[in-house]
This record gives C-alpha cells, sequence and structure tokens, in this order.
C-alpha cells in the first residue's frame, strides 16, 4: 500500500501530533492523551478513564470477575493481556529483546524497566526531595521516608514496617523459630539466608578484603573499614549527637541512639525482655535455647556463647601445654 492509500485508509489526524486514525472514535480516544480528560468515571471508587474499555478492566477490581483462564494451571486474569503474559511463563517464550545486552523478557513491559539499567532514564521524581527512580513502585516506598507511613504491621507485635519485605524478615528473625537455612559446611541452621552467608564466612579460608596499610586481611568489607578507622585512622568516625562516642558503622550508631532514647524495638518473643538492637536479641535467645555452638577440641564440653567458649577454652590449651 502506498503513503497516499495508507493515509486514505486512516483519515482522521490528530491535530497535536499528526497521527493518523481509521475512526473519529478511534482519534477521539487518543485526543484525550492530549487534553487529559477522562470522562468516564467508575461508580464505586469514583477514579476516571480516558475511554469505557479502560473502566469495564477497571471495573473487575470491585467485582472480582476474570474472564480469561490459563488452560495449563486454571489461574485466572482480569485481561487477556495478562493471561498472554502468564502463559509465556509457561511455554518459556521471552520474545522482547534489549537491543544493549540481548536479554530477553517475556513481557514488554519488562522490557522498557530493564532498558532504564542502560539509559540510566529515572522519569520518576520525589515531589519532595526531587531524587528520581526508574520505576514507580521504588518512588512509592521511597515517600513513606517523607510520610512516616508504615503500612506494614506485624501481627505479633505491632512493630510497624515501610516495606513487606521488612516485615517478613522481622517476622523471621524475631518471632519464629524456623531455621531452614543449614549451613553445607556444619551443622547449624539459620533463619534466613542472608545469616547463613554470613555464618558461612567463618569456613572461608580467603579473606578478599586486603588493608593497603598493613598485612591485615578481613573476610566482610565493614571489617576492613572498621579497621581503617581504628589503626589507620582512614575513613571518617561517625559521632554520636548526644555524646562523644564514635562508631565505624551507622547501623552501630543507630543502636546506640536508641539507648539514649530508652527505644527497645526488639521483643522477645519467649519473654517480656525487649533490646535495642537485633543482635543483643539473637544473644538473649540463647537463654531460652538448649542449643550450645562452640564445642571445645580438648574434653567436648559445649556453650552457648563464644566469649565463655573461649575462656574454656584458652584453659584447656594452657593445661595441655603445661602437660606436654
Amino acid at each position: 500500500m502506498s503513503c497516499h492509500d495508507s493515509m486514505n485508509a486512516h483519515k482522521f489526524k490528530c491535530k497535536d501530533c499528526h497521527k493518523y486514525f481509521r475512526t473519529g472514535n478511534a482519534l477521539a480516544r487518543h485526543g484525550r492523551m492530549h487534553t487529559g480528560e477522562k470522562p468516564f468515571e467508575c461508580p464505586v471508587c469514583r477514579k476516571r478513564f480516558a475511554s469505557s474499555p479502560y473502566l469495564v478492566v477497571h471495573n473487575r477490581i470491585h467485582s472480582g470477575e476474570k474472564p480469561y483462564k490459563c488452560q495449563v494451571c486454571n489461574k485466572r486474569f482480569r485481561t487477556g493481556n495478562a493471561l498472554a503474559r502468564h502463559e509465556r511463563f509457561h511455554t518459556g517464550e521471552k520474545p522482547f529483546e534489549c537491543l544493549v545486552c540481548n536479554k530477553r523478557y517475556a513481557s514488554s513491559s519488562y522490557l522498557v524497566v530493564h532498558s532504564r539499567i542502560h539509559s540510566g532514564e529515572k522519569p520518576y521524581t520525589c515531589q519532595v526531595c526531587n531524587k528520581t527512580f526508574s520505576q514507580p513502585g521504588y518512588m512509592k516506598t521511597h515517600m513513606r521516608v517523607h510520610t512516616k507511613e508504615k503500612p506494614h504491621i506485624c501481627s505479633l507485635c505491632n512493630k510497624c514496617f515501610s516495606q513487606l519485605s521488612s516485615l517478613k524478615q522481622h517476622k523471621s528473625r524475631v518471632h519464629s523459630d524456623t531455621r531452614p537455612y543449614q549451613c553445607a559446611h556444619c551443622e547449624l541452621h539459620y533463619k534466613t539466608k542472608s545469616d547463613l552467608q554470613r555464618h558461612v564466612y567463618i569456613h572461608a579460608v580467603m579473606k578478599p578484603h586486603s588493608c593497603h596499610h598493613c598485612s591485615a586481611c578481613f573476610i566482610r568489607p565493614a571489617h576492613l573499614n572498621a579497621h581503617l578507622l581504628r589503626a589507620h585512622n582512614e575513613g571518617t568516625w561517625l559521632t554520636c549527637d548526644i555524646c562523644p562516642k564514635k562508631f565505624s558503622n551507622r547501623d552501630c550508631l543507630k543502636d546506640h541512639k536508641r539507648r539514649h532514647e530508652g527505644v527497645k524495638p526488639y521483643c522477645c518473643s519467649e519473654c517480656p525482655m525487649r533490646f535495642c538492637s537485633a543482635p543483643e536479641l539473637r544473644s538473649h535467645y540463647l537463654v531460652h535455647s538448649d542449643f550450645r555452638e562452640f564445642c571445645c577440641d580438648f574434653c567436648s564440653t559445649r556453650y552457648k556463647r563464644k566469649n565463655n567458649f573461649m575462656r574454656h577454652f584458652n584453659r584447656c590449651y594452657r593445661i595441655r601445654m603445661d602437660l606436654l
């Protein structure tokens, strides 16, 4: 079809962007993108839409109607597009390819978000501090920094969180005795994946974080930063604004300031005791547990706490040396 024939087939032209449409109704719907007009109102929540099909789909939120069913798993969806995206999880089809790194996606919206990694585009701007974000969900979470909103409430202790992930982590750490993550090197189990990852460093032979002033090496970067401050005065100490005490990292300073404020957000699920920091709570839980992590190589005596174990171990070591 020639360019002239194409324009005849699409004879309705937008005066704002010069795009052509087949019908007057299609042009009218498109025109509302420029004017911002939303004449179709939801009778339930009063939300407005630029076209009646959008309103029809929206109404299914209130009615619960999901007319599109997956033939593989019987899951239902409100729109045909949502069903099509879902079906790609079964087929493994990823038709949308990034032109920069060739990574593929099942949905065009996922590709759009991914493309912002390469372009650096962050189209969502916080109206309070002008910080920009690549996704609206990131900005929504960020806004809670300003509003202090914490919509996710723990059903066990009523502590509130700004993010659902923080609530889940809190329940796992504080209120659950389940330890699904087992160390591959020893018999220890942990409540969260991050706790296990921190523990695994104990078994690591390598200490990849080395000091450029001396021969000291460390498993974690935080330990290296603390060493640089204490041994070589490199870096910036964080000083409490209430007392002169200094700290090498923000988490320690935050825990310390709670002591001045009398805030104890970490509560024991076994007794009424509360604590200023998570490490204090984890240490306290040993009171309620019979588990003894630390075992003496000389006499097999076991201890709950590392400091008690080290005292015992050093005593056993000196006795053995005296006998030689």
